[in-house]
């Protein structure tokens, strides 16, 4: 992996570029001391893969610098910070922050971070490749057309929720309604996620029908994004249990990181044992995530 780190702290910059490469996580290809040095074609002339990137600048601040570069970077951002205001990593998620790394820097944190974000990004270029490598198979449209069946999904999801803990909540079978309409699309040819509202109301009609009233679809999106989010909220406990109990569970490890962000899960932690306030799901960026994971996970594990 290739790494840009952006910190108004050189010692900072100098201790996360050690952990790298002692860690022997990848290369630090470049380094900023401000938000305003950094741009979206320097990055993408030095290949980067992940982003390191501080809240607080003097200049120009993470979340400014993320606004600016976010339509044109495709790598991974990993914010770094301090501060764990609720609207300011709100803000971070809506924009595609997914990880995040807390001041002062721990070791242990920063490794466990970059390792699951590079095994996300891993995956999902495994999935890129699986998908080309298909898409060029002589018939393969033509044969994949005359076997239709959406719900060929709908048993890996289940066996993945089991493991998440939410086998049994309300959003349950939302959330493999959606999964069988993402699958349904990737068969179409559709591989983006669709807007959530798309999809979920994608999943009351797969429900009730297409002559449903406008006002029946409103209600049912907003009652089936609530059961999703409860739902999520459920699984956020287990895994944090699990980590109570394990920190080295592998389902912890694995799971931790690919379905939330590091902060999320150490607030719940944190929570879990009587350290801090609730913790609360941010907006709707948090149910994408979660949706896009439970989705890549089945999709690898389709018998």
């Amino acid at each position: 992996m290739r790494f840009f780190i952006v910190d108004d702290s050189s010692s900072i910059r100098a201790m996360l570029s050690n952990i790298i490469e002692d860690e022997e996580l990848g290369t630090v290809e470049g380094e900023a001391e401000d938000g305003s040095e950094v741009y979206a074609d320097v990055l993408e002339a030095k290949n980067i893969d992940i982003l390191l990137i501080d809240l607080l600048m003097p200049n120009r601040d993470g979340i400014e610098t993320i606004r600016e570069i976010g339509p044109s970077f495709k790598g991974k951002i990993i914010m770094i910070s301090q501060v764990e205001s609720k609207e300011i990593i709100g803000e971070s998620y809506s924009l595609g922050v997914e990880y995040y790394i807390t001041k002062p820097i721990n070791s242990i944190e920063v490794t466990s971070v970059i390792k699951k974000v590079s095994e996300h990004m891993l995956l999902e270029k495994s999935l890129h490749d699986i998908h080309k490598t298909l898409n060029v198979l002589p018939n393969f449209q033509q044969k994949s057309t005359k076997t239709p069946n959406s719900l060929s999904i709908v048993p890996s999801g289940k066996n993945i929720l089991m493991e998440l803990g939410i086998v049994g909540e309300s959003g349950y079978k939302d959330l493999l309604d959606l999964i069988s309409i993402l699958y349904d699309y990737e068969k179409k040819g559709i591989r983006e996620t669709p807007a959530l509202k798309e999809l979920f109301e994608e999943s009351v009609y797969k429900r009730l029908g297409r002559n449903i009233s406008p006002a029946e679809v409103k209600k049912e999106t907003k009652a089936g994004e609530q059961r999703v989010r409860r739902a999520i909220m459920q699984s956020l406990e287990h895994i944090a249990s699990l980590g109570l109990l394990d920190y080295s569970n592998p389902k912890f490890e694995h799971y931790s990181a690919t379905f939330f962000d590091y902060t999320q899960v150490r607030m719940k932690m944190m929570e879990l044992e009587g350290k801090t306030e609730i913790c609360t799901i941010p907006p709707r960026s948090n149910i994408k995530k979660f949706l896009q994971a439970l989705y890549m996970e089945s999709r690898m594990n389709i018998r």
